[in-house]
């Protein structure tokens, strides 16, 4: 069986004074701190990274990640678009699952604020396809179009899409590494600047930097004597058209579906026995859709439940979304989200969240997506 044994993240946001080996290193540190494990220990390192190549033009970050902790090991550079932390855990899974008695390092981390706006945001658009491109497209437009789809098509508004940031703040407040710690108003959400009809600032993730590692092993000496681990059931992923405009559906991300119907499947658990999850809400209509898809609501429902807020934290509902904050509140340095929300599920499977403690969380899930729905990762963890 392949465990968690530990975590660590960084701060996520705007780290002026901190580079992006910087972040690397204090995750990577901190964790074998936390672990109280040797480097030797370690027999491999994956590192989820999309925008490196694009804005620092470094592609060769295994090798300055091996003169950072003065290693000779394997160290793979995983890219997924904002996925690549989800992919960089489903292949370290995959490795362990072919290399008994390993003990691998799976880290995420991105450096976005140091450049413009307009650097950051072509980067990004690097993850959608070249005809989208080519007409001007930026992911909150493709969003927009998401949004636009679903809100005529199941009758809702605006408001509907605001409780998701309104919920997902509250939970921001009570995460002291997330990027913004602030409560928002639904009427907030409403107000603030349109970026791409019907998507405005507030329902959007901010740009972030961060980094964000977790220990994976199957060492079952390892797993004895740490105390706080939790088991891997499942890792599964899908991908789909990289055009919108190719899909069979676009109120839909159909590779999450596929990705959640294989992890509950290989995980031999029902949704029902998910008590916290966290959902890739990089705008608001992305967590409503994501929920429908994951099978946690009925199509066509999720502007209907998150009105009711029966997913946010001392509402006492049967499952708990985003206690991190999601990519919204606690940030989206975009290679590091996909390991912070596997990070989040161990937090709260170990109870080590604190102040937003799931309570009697045995099962988490979490879902990484990459571009405008393309890549899904879905990682299934139990106690």
């Amino acid at each position: 069986m392949i465990s968690i044994i530990d975590y660590y993240t960084t701060q996520f946001g705007e780290l002026w004074d901190k580079s992006l080996s910087d972040l690397i290193e204090e995750a990577l540190k901190g964790v074998l701190k936390n672990s109280q494990l040797d480097k030797k220990q370690i027999d491999a390192i994956f590192f989820g990274n999309m925008l490196a190549g694009v804005l620092e033009n470094n592609l060769h970050a295994p090798s300055k990640i091996a003169e950072i902790l003065g290693v000779n090991i394997p160290i793979f550079r995983v890219e997924a678009a904002c996925a690549s932390g989800g992919i960089a855990f489903h292949l370290a899974k995959n490795y362990l699952d072919a290399n008994p008695n390993k003990t691998i390092l799976v880290i995420g981390a991105e450096k976005m604020t140091d450049y413009s706006p307009e650097e950051t945001t072509s980067a990004l658009a690097s993850a959608a396809s070249g005809e989208e491109q080519e007409a001007g497209l930026t992911f909150p437009g493709l969003y927009a179009m998401m949004a636009n789809y679903y809100l005529e098509k199941y009758k809702y508004n605006e408001e509907h899409l605001a409780y998701v940031s309104f919920k997902n703040h509250f939970h921001g407040t009570l995460n002291d590494k997330a990027h913004f710690r602030r409560k928002i108003s639904v009427e907030q959400v409403l107000k603030s600047p349109y970026i791409a009809y019907p998507l405005k600032v507030l329902d959007s993730s901010p740009i972030s930097d961060g980094a964000s590692v977790v220990v994976l092993t199957n060492n079952q000496v390892l797993v004895k004597k740490n105390k706080n681990q939790v088991k891997v059931l499942a890792s599964e992923v899908a991908t789909d058209t990289l055009s919108l405009n190719k899909r069979k559906n676009i109120d839909e991300i159909l590779a999450t579906k596929l990705a959640a119907d294989k992890a509950f499947a290989i995980s031999r658990i029902k949704r029902k026995d998910i008590k916290t999850a966290e959902v890739h809400d990089c705008f608001s209509i992305a967590e409503i859709l994501a929920m429908e898809d994951l099978g946690f609501w009925k199509k066509g429902e999720g502007g209907q439940m998150i009105k009711k807020l029966s997913t946010m934290y001392g509402k006492n509902g049967d499952l708990i979304v985003n206690t991190s904050g999601g990519l919204k509140a606690s940030g989206h340095p975009v290679g590091a989200t996909g390991i912070k929300q596997i990070g989040e599920i161990y937090l709260q499977l170990t109870n080590q969240a604190t102040n937003r403690q799931v309570k009697n969380a045995k099962f988490g899930l979490a879902h990484n997506v990459g571009g405008s729905g393309g890549t899904a990762v879905v990682t299934i963890l139990g106690t």
